[in-house]
């Protein structure tokens, strides 16, 4: 089946590279070993430091960075970014590509195959990828096509952000992660391997996910939002399971992230040494302790609250009960929640959840931040070198610096004034090659 999906995208990768290509060529590549010269008026290589350079060239060369240079110099292939905002290609740490939420999704479920999940993904691969973000998490994805996709991103087959993907969700029988509100035959028919009880049957699931090629292991520590299930919004992994799926996960070299709501979850997680929360709606002081003891990360995905509460209240809901009820009960919820947090002191890397909301919207995501409380700077961060750390990815992203590969973008006005300016983007690099060029 992944060698079909490879095939399919493959086939797919002449339209993506042509709708890619928003510059002409000369300008557009320097894979090929020529030098291209990215002239900056305004630069924010390092986020970190938040100084902001003026007048500086970054010289490329094989799709990396090679040097920045003073003042704009350069012939041949040079992109003239003179009138913009210059800053590294941004990271979004939690992102469903192969689906959508809609109208639909129930039915698309059982009548999708994963080929076309993948020719899906490509299409929002691209998507996001044009919207400035050039590296994403892929978390809770079925195996096929999301890996699929992600190799062949990888390969240079098809355009696309570089992605870091778990493949299935781990999670319990019945629980958010597994198939639910279908007659029982086809839930059978849908499970699968991912889906444990008890702590050996759970490390089997691990080990698992990991022979199928995920480079990172997420679970669904609690309840969901969207699962079909009148099952809460609390911890549903007992702590025995959640400490086996932890030290299996670390001793297959793997980080573990957890899919948490209730506070409950998202605390047992943590005192079983998991490394990351996605979403952490209804964590407390406790959770906070426990964030900064640890080293943890949050992952807010504030943007699927807000979706989820205006559809669930909207005279459209395409939600079933069991999924209005609980978006209705959590989506409000997050922004008190990242606010918390943020205030608390707990690392914040970026993530939206999108495929729940659409692909594209991502940088919507920074307006919410800063509501929390994020300075523009500080919600920046969290796309760029916070998110590099947590996805241990600081030497291939976050940063514009010689050796660094040229993830790039560029917007029209300063998103460090008006952090919206991000939902606007102008240009976009990734790995040398231009994608977007406005």
């Amino acid at each position: 089946m992944k060698s079909f999906a490879l095939a399919l995208l493959a086939s797919f990768a002449v339209v993506g590279a042509s709708q890619a290509q928003q510059s002409p060529p000369s300008q557009a590549s320097s894979s090929g070993g020529e030098t291209l010269f990215v002239q900056a008026g305004r630069l924010l290589a390092d986020p970190e430091s938040g100084v902001v350079l003026r007048d500086k060239t970054i010289v490329i060369s094989g799709g990396r960075v090679v040097e920045i240079r003073d003042g704009f110099v350069g012939e041949g292939h040079v992109v003239d970014l003179r009138e913009h905002f210059v800053l590294p290609g941004l990271i979004d740490s939690h992102v469903h590509l192969t689906s959508q939420q809609n109208p639909n999704a129930r039915l698309m479920a059982v009548t999708e195959s994963d080929a076309d999940r993948a020719i899906l993904g490509a299409q929002y691969a691209l998507r996001t990828l044009r919207a400035g973000f050039t590296t994403v998490a892929d978390l809770g994805g079925p195996n096929d096509s999301v890996f699929a996709l992600r190799d062949g991103i990888a390969a240079g087959q098809i355009p696309g952000p570089r992605i870091i993907a778990s493949g299935r969700s781990i999670s319990i029988h019945g629980g958010h992660g597994d198939v639910n509100g279908y007659s029982e035959d086809i839930m059978h028919l849908l499970s699968s391997e991912s889906i444990c009880s008890g702590p050996e049957d759970c490390m089997r699931a691990v080990r698992t996910q990991v022979r199928a090629g995920a480079d990172v292991i997420k679970i669904t520590a609690t309840g969901g939002v969207l699962s079909n299930t009148a099952a809460g919004l609390a911890q549903q992994f007992t702590d025995a399971e959640l400490a086996a799926i932890v030290e299996a996960g670390h001793r297959m070299g793997r980080r573990v992230t957890a899919h948490a709501h209730g506070g409950d979850g998202v605390n047992a997680f943590l005192r079983a040494g998991g490394d990351s929360i996605e979403h952490g709606t209804y964590l407390d002081d406790e959770s906070i302790r426990l964030f900064r003891e640890t080293d943890a990360y949050l992952v807010p995905t504030l943007l699927a609250g807000d979706f989820v509460a205006r559809v669930a209240s909207s005279p459209g809901n395409f939600f079933t009960p069991a999924q209005t009820a609980k978006a209705l009960e959590a989506g409000p919820r997050m922004l008190d929640m990242a606010r918390r947090a943020h205030a608390g002191g707990v690392q914040i890397a970026f993530g939206t959840d999108s495929g729940v909301s659409a692909h594209g919207n991502n940088a919507q995501e920074f307006a919410l931040l800063v509501r929390a409380g994020m300075t523009p700077l500080e919600a920046i961060r969290s796309a760029t070198v916070v998110a590099a750390e947590h996805l241990q990815l600081s030497n291939e992203a976050g940063r514009i610096a010689p050796g660094m590969p040229a993830d790039i973008i560029a917007v029209d006005g300063d998103p460090l004034a008006d952090v919206t300016v991000l939902e606007d983007m102008d240009f976009v690099m990734r790995a040398g090659i231009v994608h977007r060029n406005d």
